[in-house]
Order: structure tokens, then sequence, then C-alpha cells
């Protein structure tokens, strides 16, 4: 039996609030429509999902933090001209040079898109995001807090994934500029190792080793100014199953236990609806700076809700943030646990490029974990104009809903799993 039914002391309606959160998200995505990081659309589907949780909650509040949606991406041109530049610097004029051009090019790729770190967010300029949070308080002495985050910003229109595909994309496009990069920055370091001098390009074998470098560091070229349109500078998507099926099933989960009369004692259950994440993050690891010392004063444990729609590939997230981040050992089987109890097998799973809010929680050293249902290859739709509500397949929402009850209720009641 579910721990979950133990606690009802009415049906828990699965199916009722499977179309509460299809309806939710529908609404916003005709109402308001895509909503790009930091944006006035991104904080008026915040207030609606405000009005929709309050009658479930004790209290709901919106913060706001500041934003610079353009620095998680805006580094692409960047990157990009000093690549291209590079092999012809090494060719005309010095390796050393090219060399420079290449590290460079590295440093934001490195540390923004892969690593998410707010490195050249003040070369861009600012804009004020928000979180919506809302909790339903423990009766009784808080000792134990349980937080869903789920975010409701929508991502600029990733243009590649759109007329190729995710996984053409990736494979033709995207992993192709970034080897170019790679072998440009070989060739560099060559050049500088052996030393191309006219001495070495008067011998005949050693001008044709060249030229081949030089030929094939031309070769990646056009991969690295195809990505030049990864995405749209201006144009954002719906963002229906990335991610308002997330905070809806979170949504859903609240509201479904609160119609069900169950009631914690000493459990906080706290649901984030973040801003910015498609910006790096940025409302998650906000909301972890400003709350810290709050966070850590009792047991606390984060799962980030990130995108239900294909049901085949749900997953419990083991590692995250480009797979430089390892997701709690409690939290994560606290999740695959409940999966088990409401009849779902969950692999443990690797986002090995890009992240989910639950990173923020764990890089402060909050015990957190991701949990979503989406094909990692990544699917056409993945931030792109086909995330449309008629693109939704509310059984994955479902499943995500029933799960994250059953997990609430688990943590209530045993706290989280201890690794023999």
């Amino acid at each position: 039996m579910k721990i979950a039914e133990e606690y009802s002391k009415k049906k828990i309606d699965i199916e009722k609030n499977t179309e509460y959160a299809v309806k939710g998200i529908t609404k916003i995505c005709k109402k308001i429509g895509p909503r790009k990081p930091g944006s006035l659309e991104e904080f008026r589907a915040q207030q609606w999902m405000q009005r929709d949780i309050k009658n479930y909650c004790d209290k709901t509040e919106i913060e706001s933090f500041a934003l610079h949606r353009q620095g998680f991406m805006g580094f692409i041109p960047f990157t990009v001209a000093c690549g291209v530049a590079s092999v012809f610097i090494n060719w005309f004029v010095s390796p050393i040079a090219a060399l420079v051009l290449c590290v460079l090019a590295f440093i934001p790729l490195l540390f923004e898109f892969l690593m998410y770190k707010q490195f050249d967010d003040f070369l861009f300029p600012k804009q004020t995001s928000h979180n919506m949070i809302a909790t339903r308080k423990a009766k009784g002495e808080i000792k134990q807090r349980i937080i869903l985050i789920g975010h409701s910003d929508s991502q600029f229109e990733w243009t590649l994934n759109y007329h190729l595909g995710g996984l053409q994309a990736k494979l033709f496009v995207e992993i192709p500029a970034v080897v170019g990069l790679v072998i440009q920055t070989i060739f560099a370091l060559v050049c500088i190792i052996v030393g191309k001098g006219d001495a070495a390009m008067d011998i005949d074998s050693a001008r044709g080793f060249f030229i081949a470098l030089f030929v094939i560091s031309c070769v990646f070229i056009p991969f690295e100014v195809a990505f030049l349109f990864f995405q749209s500078w201006t144009k954002s998507v719906p963002g229906a199953s990335d991610n308002l099926s997330g905070c809806y099933a979170g949504m859903a989960a609240i509201k479904a236990l609160d119609e069900a009369e169950i009631e914690f004692e000493n459990t906080d259950v706290i649901m984030i609806c973040s801003g910015s994440e498609e910006a790096g993050l940025r409302g998650a690891k906000a909301y972890v700076r400003d709350h810290e010392k709050e966070l850590k004063k009792i047991p606390t444990v984060a799962i980030g809700i990130d995108t239900f729609r294909d049901l085949e590939d749900m997953a419990v997230y083991d590692r995250d943030l480009s797979g430089t981040v390892r997701h709690d050992w409690g939290a994560k089987n606290l999740i695959k646990n409940a999966a088990a109890n409401c009849g779902y097998d969950l692999p443990f799973a690797s986002i090995y490029i890009g992240g989910c809010d639950a990173a923020a929680f764990t890089q402060r050293g909050i015990k957190a974990t991701g949990f979503a249902a989406m094909n990692p290859d990544p699917p056409r739709y993945y931030h792109t104009r086909l995330d449309t509500p008629e693109n939704l397949r509310p059984e994955a929402i479902s499943a995500g809903i029933e799960i994250l009850c059953e997990a609430i209720c688990m943590y209530d009641k045993k706290g989280l799993p201890e690794q023999k």
C-alpha cells in the first residue's frame, strides 16, 4: 500500500489534478504566451500560478532578483569569432596568438554553458526576474522541509533544434563545432611545439604536414559559423512541457494532498516556480543564496522537477550540471522508492549537457535531486515553437503528480533513505 493512501482521509484524485495541470498550462500558453527569462510574461505567469495555488497553501509570495539573461548564451558570437580567427592567425601571424584566441574561446563556453557560472553576466543588460514561492506549513513544530522546484520561464528558441531536430543538430552542427575548436587548439599547440618557422616550411614533408593541419582546421569553420544560429536572440517558445508541466505537476501534487486532507505535523512543503532557469538556473541560485541559512537550520531536501512529457524516459537525475555535480544519495532514492511504490521502475540518469534547478541546491550543500520525463536526445519540441499545449502528454504529468505525492508522504513519515 502506498504511504500517501495511508495518510489520506479522502481519495487522492490524480486524474482530476492532471486535468487541473493541463488546463493551467494551456491557459498560460494561450493567454500569456512565451516567457523569456526576466520578462513581464514570466512574471505574469508566476502571478497566475500564485493565484492558482494559494487556496491550497498557507502562504504564497513572489521574490525578485537581478538577472543578466543574455549572459548565459551571449558568449556564442565571441567564441565563434575567436575559433575562426585562430585558424588564420595561426597560419599568417603567430601560433601563440592563435592559442590565446582558442583559450579565450573556451573560457566562456566552459564556465557559462557547461558549469552555469555567472562569468560574463556583467557584460550584458540587467533585468529583474522573480521566484514564486508557495508554502504548506506543518501543523506543529517544523522539523524538516521538502521543496519542489520547477521553472516558469521558457527558453529562446533553439533554431537548429527546430529545423534539424535535436539529435541531428547535435551530431551535425554542435558536436562538430566544438570538435573543430579542439582541433584548432591542437593545431596551434603543435605549431608552437614543433616550430612552424621558415626553415621548417622549406622541408616538403613538414610543409605538407602544416598544410594538412590548416585544411583540417578550415573544414570545421562552417560548423562553427552555423553555431551562430544555435538560438534566436529575440523569440522565446511556448514552454508547455518545458517547464510548465513541472510547475503544474508540483502544484497539482500539493493541491491533491490538500484535497485528500493530508496534513503533516512536522514537515513544511514548499513549491517554487522559479524564474530564469533557462538563463543558467538564475532563479534557483538566487533563492538558495537568499535563504541558505534557514534552509540549513533544519533537514531540507529539494526536488528539481523539469519536463514531464516522455514517460518512457522518466528518470531520477544522479548527476547534473553537465555531469559536474552529483546529487544526494538519499534524495534520489526517495524519488526512486516513491516511484516504485507507484509501480514505476525509474533508472538513475545524468544531465551531461545542461542542468536543472536541483543543481543550485546541491552546489550549496543542500540535499537535492532532479526528476523529469524527457527524451535526452533531445526531442525536436525541446526549446522550440513545437513545445505547445497540444504536444503535452497528460499520462506523463499524471505519473509525475502521483510520484511526487508519494515522495512527500514518504519523506514526512521516514525522512530520507539512509545509505547502508
